[in-house]
């Protein structure tokens, strides 16, 4: 009785665990035909979603516009040196044609690198003899002395001048007071001038000599005697005699003073051709040297710069088309400093490289050509004495050419585009659908461009295409 009532009290606990199984397994069945796919469904969920348009939001924002480029910092006025000629003569004597012939030019004092050149300094010396500087455009190319006259002696009369060696008068004409003060100026730097030597006395007796000898002759054949019968007629064999002796002497005698005036032109203190060399701006920077002590000063002997540096680039043609002289220039170099300079020239206004190599900035057009992207060169300005210490260095040169009137509205420059008719426009997304707006377009800068709409077609925030 006891086990019926057993058997009885446990059945409904297992119709419970039946019932419960049957509900997992319902459940479980009903989990795992949810998570099964066809390979139809399983394709579609692993299909890239629809492309849709790629926007930007419209900024309002102020615009600034630039020309940027690298640059070389570099001293400005590169200039080679060449001694015009040879010194003159050690023992200081001005010499006939060809006399320093024999006169070995060496250099016995160099010039040094970096090294400030100012009016009348010795730059260096060849043969014991002195190489002066002077200020001044026309360059040094002929011996300077009496008899000549010219830009070049009227250039050497104002540096005498500034020099305190005046000379009388900045006439052109080299004369005597000239030559006074050249060997003032040249007894200054502890050297003579290149004065009459030896040789050239012994030149000018010579030929005064020979004038005195042609005047006695003449004289002579005015009077030839009184033993001479037919002098009273003129007529006959010692007639025609005297005439041909007397013409022969005038000539003998103009010969003699042809020739001594012609010396006595030259005669006296003179400027050697390869004593004194003329620059243009002065003091100057004796930046490189291409001698030294024994070498023969055939060739440039070194390269002066302006003590003043400037920074030399190159823009591309389009950019070059937007900028001016007297354009402000920021100037920055890798170690941080920051000046403002001044554009001061630009494509063919840049000064050739004068140091010899003939070389202009490094992959320039001159701005002569249409390509658009040949770089033109430029020139930036320094003040005074600033980046000195950077010279041969490079620097990053900023020159704004542009900004916008205060906040204005901007897109990226990808989203303008202009329609069939010339139009500009812009795309704007409006919810599912783009739209349109018609827009005027200004400044572009940092890949922005200002836009300015038809009403409030746009404004702030709207998203425009900018791609698909």
């Amino acid at each position: 009785m006891r086990q019926r009532r057993k058997r009885e009290s446990s059945r409904p606990k297992q119709l419970g665990i039946i019932i419960a199984a049957v509900a997992l397994v319902g459940v479980g069945g009903w989990f795992a035909g949810s998570q099964m796919q066809s390979p139809a469904d399983a394709a579609a969920a692993h299909r890239a979603p629809k492309a849709g348009p790629v926007t930007a939001a419209v900024e309002r924002r102020s615009l600034t516009a630039s020309v940027v480029a690298q640059g070389s910092v570099e001293f400005a006025s590169p200039q080679s040196l060449l001694l015009a000629g040879p010194v003159g003569p050690p023992d200081a004597g001005s010499g006939g044609s060809g006399s320093t012939d024999a006169i070995v030019q060496r250099v016995t004092k160099a010039p040094v690198a970096g090294s400030e050149v100012k009016e009348g300094d010795v730059l260096m010396q060849v043969s014991g003899r002195p190489v002066l500087v002077l200020r001044g455009s026309v360059p040094m190319y002929r011996t300077l002395g009496p008899g000549t006259s010219g830009d070049d002696v009227k250039q050497l009369e104002q540096a005498l001048t500034r020099l305190g060696f005046n000379s009388g008068g900045n006439t052109g004409n080299y004369g005597q007071g000239d030559a006074a003060a050249v060997s003032r100026w040249y007894r200054s730097k502890g050297f003579h001038a290149q004065e009459p030597g030896v040789a050239d006395k012994q030149q000018l007796g010579t030929l005064e000599a020979a004038v005195t000898s042609a005047q006695q002759a003449l004289l002579a054949a005015k009077n030839p005697g009184s033993g001479s019968e037919g002098s009273s007629s003129g007529t006959g064999t010692g007639g025609e005699s005297g005439k041909l002796q007397l013409k022969a002497a005038q000539q003998q005698l103009d010969a003699a003073n042809a020739a001594l005036f012609a010396f006595q032109a030259g005669y006296g203190t003179k400027v050697p051709a390869g004593e004194v060399v003329f620059l243009p701006d002065l003091p100057a920077r004796l930046d490189k040297v291409s001698v030294k002590i024994g070498d023969t000063p055939s060739g440039p002997v070194g390269t002066v710069t302006s003590s003043k540096v400037v920074v030399q680039a190159v823009v591309p043609s389009n950019d070059a088309k937007l900028l001016h002289k007297g354009m402000t220039a920021q100037v920055e170099t890798p170690d941080g400093k920051k000046v403002e300079g001044e554009l001061v020239a630009l494509g063919d206004d840049v000064p050739k490289n004068d140091a010899g190599n003939g070389k202009d900035p490094a992959g320039t057009s001159g701005g002569g050509g249409d390509d658009a992207s040949a770089p033109v060169p430029v020139q930036i300005s320094i003040p005074s004495g600033e980046l000195t210490k950077n010279a041969n260095g490079s620097a990053k040169v900023t020159i704004k050419v542009g900004a916008s009137n205060g906040d204005v509205l901007t897109v990226p420059i990808a989203a303008l585009h202009t329609s069939a008719d010339g139009q500009a426009k812009v795309q704007v997304r409006r919810g599912s659908k783009v739209v349109d707006v018609s827009v005027k377009a200004g400044l572009s800068a940092e890949g922005q461009v200002e836009v300015t709409p038809s009403g409030d077609a746009l404004k702030e925030g709207d998203q425009v295409v900018v791609g698909q």
